[in-house]
């Protein structure tokens, strides 16, 4: 997630620099050629209500990809919620001669963030999890396609066990399994977005009307003097460019990018806050920026 820093100018240029590459290359050869072969009078309105148009799209698409991205900020929002309620709840419910199995649970819990994280964003590499569950779940989760689901079945299993011993009543077992279905429809949340790709043929069209449009106004512009018009045509490109990379890169909040929903920190924090119910005294650090954005 992008913070409220000083994002510095080598991003922006490093996400749009082919972009400005191809306008660069192709209004030298308009002027060149307007230059020395043929002048073509086109109305300058013709680009400027195009440009309006695009604008109008811009904007548009700006407000979906935002709301892809808010969305998924939303469910992980749910996720931490959920998360301290299901260890408050553990706590209250449960006997003095059950805190193995809360501890587990609660361990369990923070692996689950962590693991939906990295299952989101496809990474692999889940042997950092050996600090909060046994090797027996290790194994499994490394056998199963789906390590989260798993751990979320265990969590299931535990409150049968507890129910079973008769430390949770039958009302303290509906409110635990409300709590993991929640967890359960939150991960389902944000596999729907992770796996409802945005139609890539409306980013397309979008990209190549932009193209059209600087086409036209590089053709339309005969009174600028010189060869000023190459680099102003170039400075108006930038936004256009720039607004129709960020909603394409924000409309995928889970793609492990800087603009993604920040996972890894929110499962640090719920982290942080399980261990202060259990009662913990040392506690991680909060995740560290990476500079102007956080992971």
């Amino acid at each position: 997630m992008i913070l409220e820093k000083r994002i510095p100018l080598r991003y922006w240029i490093m996400e749009i620099k082919w972009d400005l590459l191809i306008v660069s290359v192709f209004s030298v050869i308009i002027y060149v050629i307007k230059l020395y072969l043929i002048s073509l009078d086109i109305p300058l309105s013709i680009g400027t209500f195009l440009g309006t148009a695009i604008a109008l799209l811009l904007s548009f698409k700006l407000s979906q990809s935002y709301e892809r991205w808010w969305e998924a900020r939303k469910i992980w929002g749910a996720i931490v919620n959920d998360s301290r309620t299901l260890v408050i709840q553990l706590k209250q419910f449960s006997e003095k001669s059950d805190n193995s199995i809360l501890k587990t649970m609660a361990y369990r819990q923070i692996a689950w963030c962590y693991a939906l994280g990295q299952y989101l964003r496809k990474l692999d590499g889940l042997d950092f999890l050996k600090e909060f569950i046994s090797e027996d779940e290790m194994i499994l989760i490394n056998q199963n396609n789906h390590g989260p689901l798993t751990l979320l079945d265990h969590h299931g299993r535990d409150v049968k066990t507890l129910h079973k011993r008769k430390s949770l009543n039958d009302f303290q077992q509906v409110q635990l399994d409300n709590t993991i279905l929640r967890l359960t429809a939150s991960m389902g949340m944000a596999e729907r977005i992770k796996n409802t790709v945005f139609p890539r043929t409306y980013r397309n069209v979008l990209h190549f009307f932009i193209y059209i449009f600087l086409l036209l106004l590089s053709l339309a512009l005969e009174n600028i003097y010189g060869f000023l018009e190459v680099p102003l045509l170039v400075l108006i490109s930038i936004p256009f460019f720039m607004l129709e990379k960020i909603a394409f890169v924000i409309q995928d909040p889970f793609e492990n990018k800087p603009t993604d929903t920040a996972m890894t920190s929110i499962a640090r924090a719920i982290e942080i806050n399980i261990k202060e119910l259990l009662g913990e005294k040392e506690l991680p650090e909060p995740l560290k920026n990476k500079g102007f954005y956080i992971m």
